[in-house]
């Protein structure tokens, strides 16, 4: 509708919630390809990407058990190509940060599933893949990064957010390493 403001930052305000790890789960591989079809299949030829990302992407890493999902589009500013057809398979919007990359996120009404919308060519997109493959390729930064996520989660978190944020050391210390070897991901 014209005119009408767009909400931005968290969609529905922040939420309180508790900070589970779960140890690896071998079924959230197999859950990834599940929501990626129902991904492709709504967005088509929209979807230039979809990948598995986060902690339960990594082999072996204990995890919030949240399915994190990266589509790369064209144009994330162009909601036309994803919005509706995300909303009329189930996913919700939860995220709309223009000042950080112009990304989206939706989730499943269940909280299990994040699927984050990026425009192609951004930044972080290599920068999530590369955390993403030096995590499955390297024990000890897995190991650090399990023990940060262990210690962070027995504390007490206004939100995921505050959470998320709080790793952000362990993960640039993890970036740096992989760019540092020349294992940058595409």
């Amino acid at each position: 509708m014209a005119g009408k403001p767009v909400e931005t930052g968290l969609i529905g305000g922040v939420e309180k919630r508790d900070i589970t790890i779960a140890e690896y789960d071998s079924t959230w591989p197999a859950l990834f390809v599940k929501h990626a079809k129902i991904i492709g299949d709504a967005l088509g030829s929209a979807a230039w990407r979809i990948e598995h990302i986060g902690s339960t992407s990594v082999p072996g890493l204990a995890a919030k058990p949240i399915i994190d999902i990266l589509v790369v589009v064209k144009d994330s500013t162009d909601e036309s190509v994803y919005l509706r057809q995300l909303e009329a398979v189930g996913y919700v919007l939860r995220v709309r940060e223009p000042d950080w990359h112009e990304h989206r996120m939706f989730r499943t009404p269940d909280r299990d599933v994040h699927v984050h919308i990026y425009s192609d060519g951004c930044p972080e997109i290599t920068r999530i893949l590369t955390f993403r493959d030096r995590l499955r390729q390297n024990a000890t930064d897995r190991t650090r990064y399990e023990q940060t996520k262990r210690q962070l989660a027995a504390q007490d978190w206004s939100d995921m957010n505050a959470y998320a944020q709080a790793k952000m050391d362990v993960i640039e210390d993890v970036i740096a390493a992989s760019q540092a070897a020349g294992e940058i991901s595409h």
